[in-house]
């Protein structure tokens, strides 16, 4: 009867002890009502679905132990939604069909924030090809049309870039930085050393160096160099960008289901 009773108090201590995420979610897109939802995230070097619910009435709820503070994705099927991070407390998403945010959480605020200045960005820069087209309506001449639009698309890039790189660096110690990360690393068709990555990897903390995603990445980025460069012995084909890790989060940084 002992054992019993201090078994029951054992599971109860190490309960106590773990923490829990919580999401309350509602959405007014209706390609997302009456469907299921899944967080998937990466566990044991693969992507796993870690919890699910449907969405019913454009609410949803997922709830959960934590053993360690992760980046996941919300997918409807296979169609991934939105990045989403697992930490202790209240996480609130709300979705529609002009925005999707995350929110409730300190991790989740500072992603959001970053997300909607990153946005913000990418907005500027595809307003550009409207303005071209409306300044050749006025008749400016094509010279002048693609001088200053040029100077103007290389400012937000150069924006862009700091924004991404600033951010990563100041988080290097959890879990956002190696997220975002892989969200940029994701667009290459394999493994490439940027100037931006060097960077990166310059400044970069032991934690951020030892995550499993950026030490293969930057492995596999720094062996396509060499046989890009004629100096590795191995085949010269790059190994291809999927070879690193499974990518959960990847580009886009939202993506919504079409209504």
């Amino acid at each position: 009867m002992n054992k019993i009773i201090y078994s029951f108090a054992l599971v109860a201590v190490l309960t106590s002890c773990a923490s829990s995420y919580r999401v309350e979610g509602s959405s007014s897109v209706s390609a997302l009502d009456g469907n299921k939802l899944y967080l998937r995230a990466v566990k044991d070097g693969e992507a796993k679905n870690i919890d699910s619910c449907d969405v019913v009435h454009g609410e949803f709820h997922f709830a959960g132990l934590l053993d360690t503070v992760r980046m996941a994705n919300l997918y409807m099927d296979d169609e991934s939604i939105m990045p989403v991070v697992l930490e202790e407390g209240d996480i609130v998403i709300k979705i529609d069909n002009a925005s999707q945010t995350v929110g409730g959480t300190p991790l989740n605020d500072s992603l959001y924030h970053f997300i909607d200045r990153h946005n913000q960005l990418t907005s500027r820069m595809n307003e550009l090809s409207h303005r071209q087209s409306q300044m050749l309506l006025d008749g400016i001449d094509e010279e002048t049309i693609d001088r200053e639009l040029s100077i103007e698309a290389a400012q937000i890039a150069q924006q862009e870039d700091s924004l991404v790189t600033n951010f990563i660096v100041d988080n290097f110690e959890n879990v956002l930085g190696p997220g975002v990360f892989m969200m940029i690393t994701s667009q290459y068709r394999f493994p490439v050393l940027t100037p931006q990555i060097e960077y990166i990897m310059s400044k970069a903390t032991k934690t951020f160096k030892n995550d499993s995603y950026v030490r293969e990445y930057y492995q596999a980025a720094q062996e396509n160099e060499q046989r890009m460069n004629g100096l590795s012995e191995t085949a010269s084909t790059p190994a291809p960008v999927d070879s690193v890790a499974p990518q959960t989060p990847a580009a886009p940084l939202v993506n919504m289901p079409k209504p």
